[in-house]
């Protein structure tokens, strides 16, 4: 039934995005080529959205940058988003996941923090917190942290026996989930949401790559509070009956079983380290983030951490092809019209928002939140979308082009439903079905939606404080 649900659901995108090319009914706004480029915008779009066939992120992409062509797209404009800067970090960036995996760190971590915690409800969400951010620190690839925290965490209820189906089984599991996803949107490298923002930016005419500094003065304190506000709403929300009796000498046999640290992970943390501290001075130093990154890749391949088989198969190149294939629109809508045209709907679209920060940002987030329903691809096409036309908007009713990167980061976190957050979808697998309940991650998910709202009341004042309206 998926299966045929998915094909439908790319069948209405086939059909629309033929209807647009075909009849070119935005004439004469947007010319033939640009509704020839629409068209394979929404079929591609349908295609990444339902995956029918099971085919991949980049072979759909694929299809897309060879239409560009056919239709007489220059080749520097259609692989321009490859030539980001932001493509050359997330690379890199996604095998600081994989060496974090490959030598036990990452496990290292999380039992290092549940060996030293309270054996409490309470303890144990707070301990959980602590190794998300630490992780985030470390990586930006939040599939990775989920891999590593999610078994680690299942191993912890099962450990303090508590029993299938309970909301208690599910507060643990969903809130150590939550904390490897939330807390990193904070600072650039805290998530891939990052180099995919800042590269999108940096292909939109008018926009430039976006800073570790501007990003943090942004985002941070939101997140900061959606974080603090989600856990403790999760917790009486899922409010555990009884109290924990286990003493903690399970967890410090499990981190006994770990061996000393090897020589592999003290030269991981040690690069990992470095590198994060090169992205906090990026503004004393000047060097691009970018070339940090490249420069902690060649020193883990050097070192031996990372085995040259490895670079072909120790990250997700799907995922490089499609991120780069999206990068790219912000260059092909500029050199043919369809920015112009996009920003000639969107921009009187949110006119009747614009007259209070206050309106804009309840009613940005509200759409966004409805529409992470439907846009589950990672909400890369909306991002690519809404970049394109954050110069005009900027133009016209003086709202500054860094307020969109928390309000985006906070929808693309969704998780009303599992279907909503690929994340979510990793982590049940990697549960097989003994984690937490479908009717629970619900009811946490509204607590995340309710907490962002809330959040607004202390971040609208903040954004104003500092001259983003």
């Amino acid at each position: 039934m998926e299966n045929k649900n998915s094909l439908w659901g790319f069948i209405f995108f086939l059909l629309i995005g033929i209807f647009v090319g075909i009849f070119k009914p935005f004439q004469p706004e947007l010319a033939s080529q640009g509704h020839l480029i629409l068209m394979m915008l929404l079929i591609t779009i349908g295609l990444w959205i339902f995956k029918p066939w099971g085919l991949p992120f980049s072979v759909s992409g694929a299809l897309f940058m060879a239409s560009l062509l056919a239709i007489g797209i220059p080749a520097y404009t259609v692989f321009s988003g490859f030539a980001e800067t932001a493509v050359w970090s997330l690379i890199p960036a996604l095998f600081f996941g994989f060496v974090l995996s490959k030598t036990g760190l990452g496990k290292r971590i999380a039992y290092l923090g549940m060996k030293n915690t309270k054996l409490s409800y309470v303890g144990i969400l707070f301990m959980w917190s602590l190794i998300g951010i630490v992780l985030s620190l470390l990586t930006p690839s939040i599939n990775v942290r989920v891999a590593i925290v999610i078994p680690i965490a299942l191993n912890c209820v099962n450990i303090c026996n508590i029993p299938e189906g309970s909301k208690e089984r599910s507060l643990i599991l969903i809130t150590a989930w939550a904390m490897v996803l939330i807390p990193g949107n904070g600072w650039l490298t805290g998530s891939l949401n990052g180099p995919i923002l800042s590269g999108f930016f940096k292909s939109v005419p008018g926009l430039e790559a976006i800073s570790f500094s501007d990003w943090a003065k942004v985002s941070l304190l939101p997140m900061l509070i959606i974080s603090v506000l989600t856990v403790l709403g999760g917790y009486f929300v899922l409010k555990p009956t009884a109290s924990l009796n286990l003493s903690k000498d399970v967890f410090i046999e499990e981190y006994r079983k770990l061996g000393p640290m090897s020589k592999q992970e003290k030269i991981t943390a040690a690069i990992l380290i470095g590198t994060f501290l090169m992205f906090v001075t990026s503004s004393l130093h000047g060097i691009s983030d970018a070339a940090v990154c490249l420069t902690a890749w060649f020193l883990l391949t050097a070192s031996g951490i990372i085995k040259v088989n490895e670079i072909s198969s120790g990250i997700n190149w799907d995922l490089i092809v499609f991120v780069g294939t999206a990068m790219g629109f912000g260059s092909v809508f500029a050199a043919t019209g369809v920015s112009e045209w996009i920003s000639s709907i969107l921009v009187n679209a949110v006119a009747p928002i614009t007259s209070s920060p206050w309106l804009f940002v309840f009613a940005v987030l509200l759409i966004m939140f409805i529409w992470r329903f439907v846009d589950i691809a990672i909400f890369i096409p909306t991002m690519a979308i809404i970049t394109a036309v954050i110069p005009q908007i900027d133009k016209v009713y003086g709202i500054d082009s860094l307020i969109w990167i928390p309000l985006m980061c906070i929808a693309i976190n969704a998780f009303f439903m599992s279907y909503q957050n690929m994340f979510a979808l990793v982590g049940e697998a990697n549960m097989k079905g003994k984690g937490w309940t479908s009717k629970h991650l619900g009811q946490y998910g509204i607590v995340y939606f309710v907490v962002s709202m809330l959040t607004m009341l202390i971040a609208i004042p903040y954004w104003i404080s500092i001259g983003m309206f």
